[in-house]
């Protein structure tokens, strides 16, 4: 989703009362992310993918001039994903990130653009 707005406009809740919601505010994170990520695609020139394979999955991966990252959004306090150490023994990217509260915080991703990453 390009803007999370049309998320947000869709629920009832209050911010206390989402922020409560593990799953549902996981996915507003997520979408929060990916809209980041679609924005700066289109003026900083990569590409934008998601992987799985079986149960293993890695939510955003950036391809830019042949170098990969792979991304992973945990909302919530678990830093545990299989799917990033499946994607870098697969893939060996540049760099694999954790994004919320046990890696890279929520604020500090949305900051700079995704291209300093690399």
């Amino acid at each position: 989703m390009h803007n999370t707005a049309l998320i947000s406009a869709q629920k009832n809740d209050l911010f206390k009362d989402a922020i409560a919601k593990p799953d549902e505010w996981g996915c507003v994170v997520e979408s929060a992310i990916g809209a980041h990520l679609v924005d700066h695609s289109l003026t900083e020139k990569f590409t934008l993918h998601y992987w799985r394979e079986r149960n293993e999955e890695v939510d955003f991966v950036i391809e830019r001039k042949g170098k990969v990252i792979g991304l992973e959004v945990k909302s919530g306090a678990t830093s545990a994903t299989s799917g990033m150490n499946a994607f870098k023994n697969k893939f060996n990217p540049h760099k694999v990130l954790l994004i919320g509260n046990a890696g890279l915080h929520l604020q500090d991703f949305l900051k700079p653009n995704p291209v300093s990453l690399f």
